[in-house]
């Protein structure tokens, strides 16, 4: 969300419950509950210098699973976050259009290094002369673009010679929406998240897919060993194991369905997400947040939209937990 009113100040993000005591059911993040089941990497990971090859390992194992164009286009750096603050301190400052509302980070980084900011509604809105930079799909609210319709806005803004900036940080959900291979046709910029589908958001993991010449650009801007070598071993694995990854494409499609059902239980309306969270709308959105804190359950708040709240979803061990409290809003 847009919610930074300088640029001083800081982003209110989830994964902060910020109360007394432990045994929070931080369900602010959007972050999958049932992580990767990854083995120990062995100890000359944690000793050594990261390798060239393990890097290059990492590559090809991306390419792979993000359906990439070639392992020159890739920018493996620790975390989407550091690729979202570097990218505007690559390009000459310029209007940027930022479909939303959505994730906050870009217009403050974007702001920050010079660039003049407008939000747009709708990704059919943008003007092509400027860039313009979408998340698909959205997040707060799960709004997704087809890959048919990225590539006509990404083929107006090549025609007008400026940039598309597609954030899929939620794209393993629905990679048949990806705009990774478009970045072949040099005016597209995707940006990957590792953590949040694969639950290891602390092993601080993304990649940039961009032109050969801007994926040079950035390498360089990052240096050696931008990627540790725990994260290289880990990641390599979990982005080439297929059977994982289906069956927590249909998991988790399964469990926002009963969340569905928990959250409409208790009167909640549902406007919007992914089957990594749901965005719920009310007039009582406040009253609900501090109603939950009461039971430990922390979830994700907006001061520039007051009526909505983020629902996570929970760990089955935990669902149980997050319905109980839930019920009791009625009593």
């Amino acid at each position: 969300m847009l919610t930074r009113t300088s640029r001083d100040q800081p982003i209110e993000h989830g994964g902060e419950p910020g109360g007394q005591g432990g045994g929070w059911l931080d369900l602010s993040t959007g972050i999958n509950q049932v992580p990767y089941p990854f083995m120990a990497p062995a100890p000359e990971s944690w000793t050594r210098l990261p390798l060239k090859a393990d890097t290059e390992a990492l590559l090809a194992a991306a390419v792979a699973y993000y359906q990439s164009a070639g392992p020159e286009h890739l920018t493996a750096a620790p975390g989407s976050q550091a690729l979202i603050q570097l990218l505007p301190r690559v390009f000459e400052a310029s209007r940027v259009q930022i479909v939303g509302p959505t994730y906050g980070e870009h217009a403050v980084c974007w702001g920050r290094a010079g660039h003049a900011v407008v939000e747009i509604a709708r990704l059919e809105e943008a003007d092509p002369g400027h860039t313009t930079i979408v998340v698909n799909p959205n997040n707060p609210d799960g709004r997704c673009y087809s890959r048919d319709m990225l590539a006509e806005a990404a083929e107006r803004h090549r025609r007008a010679g400026s940039w598309l900036v597609v954030d899929e940080a939620f794209g393993d959900l629905v990679p048949a929406a990806s705009a990774g291979l478009l970045v072949r046709d040099g005016n597209v910029i995707v940006l990957k998240s590792f953590g949040k589908f694969f639950g290891l958001a602390g092993l601080r993991l993304g990649f940039a897919l961009a032109p050969v010449a801007l994926s040079e650009t950035l390498r360089a801007e990052f240096g050696p060993w931008a990627v540790s070598g725990p994260a290289l071993t880990i990641a390599t694995r979990a982005l080439a194991d297929e059977t994982w990854q289906q069956q927590t494409r249909e998991r988790l499609a399964d469990d926002a369905v009963r969340l569905d059902g928990h959250l409409a239980a208790a009167g909640l309306e549902v406007v919007g997400g992914t089957d990594l969270y749901r965005l719920i709308h009310s007039e009582q959105a406040q009253r609900l947040y501090e109603h939950l804190r009461t039971s430990k359950v922390h979830v994700r708040r907006f001061s520039d939209h007051p009526n909505w709240l983020r629902f996570g979803l929970p760990a089955p061990d935990d669902e149980e937990r997050l319905r109980e409290a839930l019920s009791r809003l009625s009593r």
